[in-house]
């Protein structure tokens, strides 16, 4: 099929299209928003759609889906980021949630609180959700899976480990980086083989391939779908590999002006830029 993209129109609605290179064709008037797209099942009828084209530059891009009904992001799941912790695996996924309004596009600021010392990155995989799942197995999770994205899963870690849950560090506003673009599921082919690199001001700080994950992606959505019902555009965060700033030597936390760029192979790059707020 295609990518494609959310994006802001002047008056600070979110229209969204089909991505082909530097342009936008804006397929608003098909459906009100990817989501409902992908609820309709209306994303294969628009793999050729070149109606209304919108310039890349001349646009501020939102989260790749801006409200999804459920973030569902998943921790400790990269065998090297469970190594720099230095615990065994836990017996069943860790896992935790973040809210929609936390969400930013690609180019948007990652919101820093002033107030916090402890700043970082989780460079990520996230999918989307095709189709309603409740109890999927395993055999079958990949048919309820419409694409693919990058995440940043930026962290308030003195407040994400000032308790043992983890909701309080993981979702202030501007913290969940999403974007550039969804790439479907068939434009990816095997997503194990899928490489992300993390870099900081262009230091490498994280890479790993999804084939490193502890819980691989039809485990994780047989999980998640055991005890909550997805729904066409709610989201799954993967996980992050070894290489975050909390675990370094010294530790190596982010701070105003800092660029942070997550690029997966076939995915794109997501680019932040941390600014402090109070």
């Amino acid at each position: 099929m295609s990518k494609f993209v959310s994006y802001y129109r002047p008056d600070l609605t979110i229209a969204w299209g089909r991505l082909d290179a530097e342009t936008i064709y804006d397929a608003t008037p098909t459906a009100p928003s990817l989501a409902a797209a992908i609820a309709a099942g209306s994303l294969d009828s628009l793999a050729h759609y070149a109606e209304r084209p919108v310039a890349l530059g001349d646009v501020e891009l939102a989260p790749v889906i801006p409200e999804p009904g459920k973030i569902i992001c998943i921790g400790v799941n990269y065998r090297s980021h469970r190594d720099e912790i230095g615990k065994p695996a836990p017996q069943a996924p860790v896992v935790f949630a973040r809210f929609a309004d936390s969400q930013m596009g690609h180019g948007a600021d990652a919101r820093k609180p002033a107030g916090s010392a402890q700043f970082d990155y989780e460079g990520e995989v996230a999918l989307v959700i095709s189709k309603p799942a409740h109890r999927v197995a395993k055999a079958e999770a990949y048919d309820h899976v419409a694409g693919y994205a990058v995440y940043n899963d930026f962290s308030v870690r003195d407040w994400q480990r000032a308790a043992s849950q983890w909701l309080p560090g993981k979702t202030w506003p501007g913290t969940g980086g999403f974007g550039p673009c969804l790439v479907t599921a068939d434009e990816v082919g095997d997503v194990t083989e899928l490489e992300l690199t993390t870099r900081v001001n262009g230091e490498v700080r994280q890479r790993g391939k999804l084939a490193d994950l502890i819980n691989d992606i039809p485990s994780i959505i047989e999980y998640v779908t055991t005890f909550t019902p997805l729904s066409p555009g709610d989201v799954i965060v993967t996980g992050t590999p070894g290489g975050v700033g909390l675990f370094m030597d010294p530790q190596g936390f982010i701070v105003d002006g800092d660029v942070v760029e997550v690029e997966v192979t076939k995915l794109g790059t997501l680019r932040n830029t941390v600014r402090d707020v109070p």
